[in-house]
């Protein structure tokens, strides 16, 4: 009997779909060509919206008393405060930005899909082959690198690519792309707490180049430095040099938890709906991490795809409301593009006089209670909450 969902990819957006879609009483299966839960922190910023998203499976609570709530912002350059942004006003239910290493995250929502389905988590296995006639969709899968087993085929009344930035369901199915480089590198790591408040994201606003700071349970601090070039092999020693140069605060390289190095693109696929084949999370939009909006963006992709699904196994597909879908969201990511954007030319070195200027720029901004409010707002993606 043909499934009703089939998600290629295990990763927060895949296992968040699953679980609401198995609550509503859906058959799901989701394929994951990793064998074990990654143990890398990667994304580490929940905005509100998101964390709204997820209440619906009645996790927030154990996400907010596993992460640490990031209250404010400060903005800091050569010693010196040039603005605050509180984000106490930019949600009732979640006046923060939570801070959570994904893979505690993804453990969590792993938790809830196992909780009604035992058996939707698979393990090991490579989409090699999609099909669709119209009425349901095939979708041939291998094992992938490391796993054993043989090839196998389902098949299913709605299919959802989750797979990531080189999405091969996406590959597969010709969906056309736009994609964009931008001169930005930068180098991140994970690092005992010291010194800075525990419920700050402080950004250093220097000659060289941003650095961010942001805290993470467990009493550490992730550290992240903005470069003129790619990495190369650079370690944390390195990293904890820039770190210094840049900011007088120089975390212990002996206490490093993680360590990683990226280049920015952005990838927006121009189509996101084919019939019954969608695609959401970095499949669909792929932009800088620097704001920690993609992620977030993937939670809401699902969060309005749900009830679309929903009707449409129930036998009342509607392709208006799935256009209508997709409009949406291609819109939601270019907004999330652009503030991408404006975060990382905010991060870029300037001379002198120029850093003074925008410091001077920011630190009159931060004094209007009105205008701080509405960046705050928008850099935790409250637009995202009236879609």
């Amino acid at each position: 009997m043909p499934l009703d969902v089939v998600i290629v990819g295990g990763g927060p957006v895949g296992l968040y779909l699953a679980a609401v879609l198995l609550r509503r009483g859906l058959s799901v299966r989701i394929l994951e060509r990793r064998l074990t839960r990654d143990r890398h922190s990667r994304a580490i910023g929940i905005h509100p919206p998101a964390l709204a998203a997820l209440d619906q499976l009645g996790i927030a609570p154990s996400l907010v008393a596993s992460g640490v709530p990031i209250r404010t912002g400060q903005a800091v350059s050569r010693g010196h405060t040039v603005g605050t942004m509180p984000f106490s006003g930019v949600s009732g239910g979640f006046p923060f930005v939570l801070s959570l290493p994904q893979h505690r995250t993804e453990q969590l929502l792993e938790e809830q899909v196992a909780a009604a389905d035992s058996g939707a988590l698979l393990r090991g296995f490579e989409v090699e082959g999609v099909a669709s006639d119209g009425g349901h969709v095939t979708i041939c899968a291998g094992p992938a690198p490391g796993a054993t087993g043989s090839e196998q085929t389902f098949k299913a009344s709605m299919m959802v690519a989750a797979d990531g930035a080189r999405s091969t369901v996406r590959e597969l199915m010709g969906f056309p792309v736009r994609r964009k480089t931008y001169p930005d590198h930068y180098l991140m790591g994970d690092f005992a707490a010291s010194g800075l408040p525990d419920d700050a994201a402080v950004l250093f606003l220097e000659l060289d180049g941003i650095v961010e700071s942001f805290p993470l349970p467990g009493g550490l601090r992730r550290w992240v430095v903005r470069l003129g070039r790619p990495a190369g092999g650079a370690g944390p020693d390195d990293l904890a040099r820039l770190v210094a140069e840049r900011t007088g605060h120089r975390p212990d390289p002996a206490s490093n938890t993680m360590i990683s190095a990226f280049s920015v693109r952005s990838t927006l696929a121009r189509r996101t709906v084919a019939g019954n084949v969608v695609l959401i999370g970095d499949a669909a939009h792929e932009i800088s991490p620097i704001g920690g909006q993609g992620m977030n963006l993937g939670w809401l992709d699902a969060r309005d795809l749900a009830p679309l699904i929903v009707r449409s196994v129930s036998g009342r597909h509607d392709p208006a409301a799935y256009r209508s879908f997709e409009d949406r969201r291609f819109r939601a990511a270019l907004r999330a593009r652009r503030q991408s954007e404006i975060n990382m030319l905010l991060g870029r070195p300037l001379p002198a006089p120029a850093l003074a200027l925008r410091n001077s720029a920011i630190q009159g901004a931060a004094a209007w209670p009105a205008l701080n409010r509405w960046v705050a707002r928008r850099f935790t993606m409250q637009q995202e909450a009236a879609e």
